[in-house]
């Protein structure tokens, strides 16, 4: 008797987070669903809200548009990421130590004064335009401003320093007798890598590549300050769904939408969690 009464104190410490989660995400995810079915005016049941986004052409163009930046993103964030972490786990140099606390700097800067500082300089008339102009006489302009270019260096900005952190901790676990021992029977750099390095590191690459791409699946800040009029990431049509229009019934079916793009990055991860035995038996 005395140890089923004991088996209620955790339930009851993890109750008030439960409580925080049912009321705050669950239940607006439950509505959000709900209304996404549901006919202006209200009541009864209609596809309507779903069928134009993927109808309409504009609203197309908008999920596209999306998915391109969003992989895009994700692409180079991890190739400069998985790169830097190697340089700054492996390199024993002075830069890497410089470079190392500089990875830290943008973890403390404000995200809206980091895209206006980011627009400030590339912008027509920014400071790289005024530098090339009066200091070298080089008439340049990037065009950045307002397309895909601008978003996706922003986002770069923001995600670089996330991932190479989080790979550079899982760098961490790979020793260097390891790779010594490697060295030893004959291992070349490549052979290193791919039988050594990615086996441990795989797991917390997918990890935060799937952290990337659902922060940005749903940006906001950076498409609507520094994207075009068209085509917009979703999270900018959400916004003006909701707030522009007022058409609540579609911006709920906007947001089951993005719920679900995001998802895919979830079902990713817990798959590559699945195939970790199989890279271990390799």
């Amino acid at each position: 008797m005395k140890n089923k009464d004991n088996r209620w104190p955790p339930y009851l410490l993890i109750g008030p987070a439960f409580l925080v989660i049912l009321i705050f995400v669950i239940y607006p995810m439950f509505s959000a669903f709900v209304r996404s079915f549901s006919i202006k005016g209200g009541g009864g049941f209609t596809l309507e809200h779903y069928t134009y986004f993927f109808t309409d052409p504009i609203q197309i163009q908008n999920i596209l548009y999306t998915l391109y930046v969003v992989l895009i993103t994700v692409i180079l964030t991890f190739i400069i990421s998985f790169l830097l972490a190697l340089f700054l786990r492996f390199s024993k140099s002075k830069l890497a130590g410089f470079m190392g606390w500089l990875v830290l700097l943008p973890r403390f800067v404000p995200g809206m004064v980091a895209v206006y500082s980011m627009i400030l300089m590339i912008k027509d008339a920014g400071v790289i335009i005024r530098v090339l102009d009066q200091v070298f006489g080089i008439q340049f302009s990037l065009g950045w401003m307002y397309n895909v270019q601008g978003i996706i260096t922003m986002n770069l900005w923001f995600n670089i320093p996330f991932s190479t952190l989080i790979i550079l901790s899982a760098l961490s676990n790979v020793k260097d007798s390891y790779i010594e021992s490697l060295r030893d029977v004959g291992g070349g750099k490549l052979h290193i890598l791919n039988k050594l390095i990615l086996p441990i590191t795989y797991k917390t690459i997918i990890m935060s590549m799937t952290f990337v791409y659902m922060g940005n699946i749903g940006s906001f800040t950076t498409p609507f300050l520094m994207g075009a009029n068209h085509p917009k990431m979703l999270g900018v049509g959400l916004y003006d769904q909701f707030n522009s229009y007022m058409d609540y019934e579609r911006a709920a079916a906007l947001s089951v939408i993005i719920f679900l793009l995001s998802s895919f990055a979830a079902v990713v991860y817990i798959m590559s969690n699945l195939k970790e035995a199989e890279w271990e038996r390799s």
